[in-house]
């Protein structure tokens, strides 16, 4: 382990059940099949665009809280 000043230098913990949200957003963008369709459309876009464009959101949101819900560990 290494260390400074004869102290061990104390590693940050990554065992937190809230680091398991981070797989929703990696995932629904991989489930094709899903949103591979033209209806129903927002502002004349089809599903497929807007969906991919709410993936972006949900990528966000989930990392957000993630991060408030980590950062003291």
């Amino acid at each position: 382990m290494a260390t400074t000043e004869n102290r061990p230098i104390r590693r940050a913990r990554d065992r937190s059940p809230w680091y398991w949200l981070l797989v929703i957003p990696v995932v629904l963008p991989l489930l094709v099949p899903v949103f591979n369709r033209t209806d129903p459309t927002l502002f004349g876009w089809p599903f497929f665009y807007w969906a991919q464009i709410a993936f972006i959101g949900v990528g966000v949101l989930t990392t957000t809280v993630v991060y408030q819900k980590t950062k003291g560990h």
